[in-house]
């Protein structure tokens, strides 16, 4: 290693000094040795500053602290003293705009966390907040570094503070590129979005070893805590992909999406598509029939410019679709049911993921649209059980709290509970549109008929001639497709494909809305 001691006497001028500071340079962007990358390769691995070159635009990235070295002492650590600590901090630009970056090296002590390392994190968190800039995280550690002790605990206290102290106020987004595990995996669940990728990332609290030892059971590291699981099963992760290029690229896409902060807009973008594009095809799409199930993913991509979007959480919860896109080049984030998935219910998971999503948006001045095809919440003992009550009103109150432009569009089904918490007009929502198809009421014809009407079906001749009698009768009392809007309860019942065109000039509108809260600390929401 080069040190000041190294350099010859006659070579000990600016010139020399020079030559000595583009030599230490050097050796801190080649890391620890050739072997040490090639191990990173061999695991299908790229290296910190690969990912960081990935991430950023070409030439952009600034580092800070490059030369930071650990100070520890004992069990060998006085002897191995690498520039960066095993973690590179810094900033560049993802399509031209700020963005702050730290990725572990775990070539360098496994990527594990120590005082400095954490000290260089803590740096690079408190510049982002303090510019308004988004900050990406790329992980690829072994958690806290065991020979500094609780130092290293302490470390991650600051980032979990920082986590904290940030959300809401600049877009955060984990990368996980290798393993997360123990209290390290807060961070990570503390910031907006998780990016994983599969076979080569993990996350979770104890490993295999030791729930091996405590509970018996056998499991592997991506069957316990996987990109898979996690994207499935855990709902922890929002974006799981095949390979570390493709997931990169794809957290530039989303970072083009966000605003720097929240006290901006998203960024707009020139549309080529008409704002005024008829979507006949809508017609087709949407079956008339309330019970016959069809793709709500091809209703948005109808709808949306050019038919991209960046669908969030697609594989968790799927009886509900959360995703951003844009309308006449402006950003906005849409929440749908899924009548492919269970019919389209609700129920915890789909309640949990488009709470968090709402609150996503509103922190970030991202519009939202909403388009119901929803038969109710999810009945059943493990719903119930689970708190089906207090998970769907984490949706409920996401929705009544938000102050961002809100619009609703009926398609189909809109019942009972379900019905006023998917943003109904009644909680809030600034516009509220229905298709001709809707209904809604407080359950299914069927269902209400048999309540309403159950002594007359019981003593008829014929009791179900006279149950069909009677749904007919409520159908066209109450679940005609007119019946809200002449009661106020929708602005407006529009033509499907006029929904595209509706949609952007309201929210054209709505677009310096300004809506204040009640003065206070913060809310309580339900948990």
């Amino acid at each position: 290693m080069t040190t000041v001691e190294d350099v010859p006497a006659e070579a000990n001028d600016a010139r020399g000094r020079v030559a000595e500071l583009h030599a230490i340079r050097e050796q801190a962007r080649r890391g620890p040795s050739e072997r040490a990358t090639a191990a990173q390769h061999a695991k299908g691995k790229l290296t910190a500053r690969e990912r960081i070159e990935l991430l950023l635009d070409e030439g952009s990235f600034r580092e800070v602290e490059p030369l930071r070295r650990h100070r520890a002492t004992g069990f060998g650590l006085e002897a191995k003293k690498p520039y960066t600590d095993g973690v590179i901090t810094g900033w560049g630009l993802v399509h031209g705009r700020t963005v702050f970056v730290y990725a572990h090296d775990f070539r360098i002590f496994g990527g594990a966390l120590g005082e400095a390392h954490a000290t260089k994190i803590h740096k690079i968190m408190d510049m982002a907040i303090a510019a308004g800039a988004p900050l990406v995280s790329l992980n690829d550690g072994a958690g806290a570094r065991i020979q500094e002790g609780v130092s290293a605990l302490a470390g991650y206290g600051g980032i979990f503070q920082r986590n904290t102290k940030a959300s809401g106020v600049i877009p955060q987004i984990s990368v996980m590129l290798g393993p997360c595990a123990g209290g390290a995996a807060y961070s990570p669940a503390l910031t907006d979005f998780v990016f994983m990728v599969r076979e080569t990332s993990q996350m979770f609290i104890t490993g295999p070893d030791v729930v091996r030892a405590v509970t018996g059971e056998e499991i592997t590291q991506n069957g316990l805590g996987g990109a898979d699981v996690h994207a499935e099963t855990s709902g922890v992760c929002h974006f799981a992909y095949d390979d570390e290029q493709t997931c990169l690229e794809e957290v530039r896409f989303l970072l083009s999406m966000l605003p720097q902060n929240n006290r901006e807009q998203p960024p707009s973008v020139a549309c080529e598509d008409p704002a005024d594009r008829s979507g006949d095809a809508l017609l087709d799409l949407v079956p008339a029939d309330g019970n016959r199930p069809y793709d709500m993913r091809a209703v948005i991509e109808e709808l949306v410019d050019d038919g991209e979007l960046l669908e969030i959480h697609e594989r968790w919860a799927t009886n509900i679709i959360v995703t951003l896109a844009r309308l006449n080049g402006e950003v906005v984030g849409i929440i749908a049911n899924q009548p492919q998935s269970l019919a389209g219910v609700l129920d915890i998971e789909a309640s949990e993921k488009a709470a968090r999503f709402v609150q996503m948006c509103d922190a970030f001045n991202i519009p939202i649209v909403t388009l119901l095809d929803v038969p109710g919440f999810l009945p059943g003992v493990d719903q119930e059980h689970g708190g089906i009550i207090r998970h769907g009103a984490k949706l409920l109150y996401a929705y009544c709290n938000a102050t961002v432009p809100r619009i609703s569009v009926v398609l189909r089904k809109a019942y009972g509970g379900a019905y006023i918490v998917m943003d109904s007009q009644s909680i809030g929502a600034d516009l509220t549109y229905a298709w001709p198809t809707n209904e809604i009421a407080v359950m299914g014809a069927e269902g209400a008929a048999n309540v309403i009407f159950r002594k007359q079906i019981a003593e008829a001749d014929d009791p179900e001639a006279m149950r069909a009698r009677m749904v007919k009768e409520y159908k066209s009392e109450l679940m005609h497709p007119y019946y809200a809007a002449e009661r106020g309860l929708v602005d407006d019942v529009i033509d499907p494909a006029e929904t595209r065109e509706v949609l952007i000039r309201s929210l054209e509108m709505l677009r310096n809305k300004h809506a204040d809260l009640p003065a206070r600390k913060h809310g309580n929401p339900p948990q």
